[in-house]
């Protein structure tokens, strides 16, 4: 065992009980092997999350997590502002609201088998990936500030999307209270030309078959059918987020003395809720949370001209659109008493179960899809919230595989073209403008995402429903 102060209460949930200045304990759902694999830093830093003042129930980690900045990604920290309670920058990450969209084709994979390549090559063109891309969209001052107060409702207004879109993003694709004027200049000025564009790193768009049920009725009225095709898309604030974070950690860092925060880690930078400095940084995120889903908005309107071209009669209708990398209001019972709350989720997914009263009619009773994309070269799973959820983790799940190796020893192991002609061999068109970036995504570099999605649904954070496997992956 990697850290002795971990108790097993079941076969997929961890204790760390508090000691030192922990206020709550730490949680980690994982089963055995993945405890073993689990980089030291994960413990570290769920303990370092639990001594946050007014921190609720616990400090959990999520099966895909691994080492992030503060928080692990895949940490979740929930924080009542009537205890004291804080928001953190670094539980919230620098890509805030980083995110995955899936869209329904209904084309069987037959369809897209016939023109794979020719599909691939010209979604490579049309869709702008890669570090410091730009789209074809110059927002100006009055428009940045529409657009990161409507989120995907601005862009859905600008005639980039249907109404009927909004009905599947969290919050209905507009985070309330954004405060563009809590957004720095430079800020905007990196995002300026950055909406529709899909970024590097770990983003992707992806043509994927659905290759497994799970379970039928779910996926019945989710609209999944086996070996049909849907779209997923990967990615976040851009610039923007990006500069939020920078922005802000520094403040929270410089004022923490003030608000007489003693932080175990500077990258745990924070501020009291009811702070002048922590509601500027809600408003700012609020708005970075707006940018990702205007973002991801427009990059659907994007594939769907593209998919118009090559199907004329196929309507891409979205599936969801989840968020990761998020600090969000929400009411939580706790100890027998509704609680308005704050959860962090940095690298993990909201999950609310069937009935939540959050979620559109339709969900109604399937609850909210959950979508963890895998690697470019594995499945990707879609997952469901369950019944009870918001006892585990308050209604949080994970996000991804979770890396298992930095991007620096993944290009010391693989080259870009080798990846690329070895998923060619396995029916994956890869296409991206960096062989770096392949390399630095190898899916050696990340866990089996198949052991990920199994514990999450022992541990009861969510349910499987279908597994999708890539036909074409298009990276920055």
């Amino acid at each position: 065992m990697k850290d002795n102060r971990l108790r097993q209460q079941d076969e997929f949930e961890w204790w760390i009980e508090p000691f030192g200045e922990m206020r709550v304990p730490a949680i980690i759902y994982a089963s055995l092997p993945q405890i073993e694999e689990m980089d030291q830093n994960v413990f570290t830093q769920v303990t370092n999350v639990a001594t946050l003042p007014g921190i609720v129930q616990a400090s959990y980690a999520m099966p895909d997590a691994h080492w992030g900045y503060g928080f692990p990604i895949g940490g979740v920290g929930d924080f009542d502002p009537a205890q004291g309670g804080v928001i953190s920058a670094g539980g919230v990450g620098f890509d805030i609201s980083c995110g995955v969209r899936t869209m329904l084709t209904g084309l069987h994979v037959d369809d897209i088998l016939v023109q794979q390549h020719q599909l691939a090559d010209q979604l490579q063109r049309e869709i702008p990936a890669g570090v410091g891309s730009t789209g074809f969209l110059h927002l100006q001052a009055r428009e940045m500030d529409e657009m990161l107060t409507g989120g995907a409702a601005w862009a859905v207004a600008r005639g980039y999307g249907y109404p009927a879109d909004l009905d599947r993003i969290e919050e209905y694709g507009c985070a309330a209270g954004a405060e563009p004027s809590s957004v720095s200049a430079r800020a905007k000025k990196r995002q300026q030309n950055q909406v529709g564009t899909l970024g590097s790193g770990n983003h992707y768009l992806e043509v994927q078959e659905i290759d497994r049920i799970y379970d039928p009725d779910s996926a019945m009225a989710l609209g999944l059918r086996q070996h049909e095709v849907v779209v997923s898309l990967h990615c976040g604030s851009r610039g923007l987020g990006h500069q939020i974070g920078t922005d802000f950690l520094k403040q929270m860092v410089v004022q923490a003395p003030a608000h007489g925060l003693q932080l175990p880690d500077r990258e745990l930078a924070c501020a009291p809720l009811s702070s002048i400095l922590g509601r500027q940084y809600l408003g700012a995120m609020r708005a970075g949370i707006n940018c990702a889903l205007a973002n991801r908005q427009v990059l659907t309107h994007l594939v769907r001209g593209v998919f118009a071209r090559f199907f004329p009669a196929v309507t891409l209708t979205l599936l969801y659109d989840v968020s990761h990398n998020t600090c969000k209001e929400e009411e939580h019972q706790v100890d027998g008493e509704r609680r308005m709350l704050y959860v962090h989720r940095k690298g993990a997914t909201r999950a609310f179960g069937p009935g939540h009263p959050s979620l559109p009619a339709s969900l109604q009773n399937v609850g909210q899809p959950v979508l963890i994309g895998g690697s470019m070269g594995t499945f990707s799973h879609i997952m469901v919230g369950v019944a009870g959820g918001h006892e585990r983790a308050f209604s949080s799940a994970c996000h991804g595989a979770g890396r298992v190796m930095s991007r620096r020893q993944a290009t010391k192991r693989w080259r870009g073209r080798e990846i690329i002609a070895t998923l060619e061999q396995q029916g994956i068109a890869i296409r991206s403008v960096s062989m770096r970036g392949i390399a630095e995504e190898a899916p050696g570099a990340y866990k089996e995402v198949g052991s990920v999605v199994d514990v999450a649904q022992a541990a009861g954070l969510a349910r499987k429903v279908a597994r999708v496997r890539p036909l074409i992956c298009i990276k920055g």
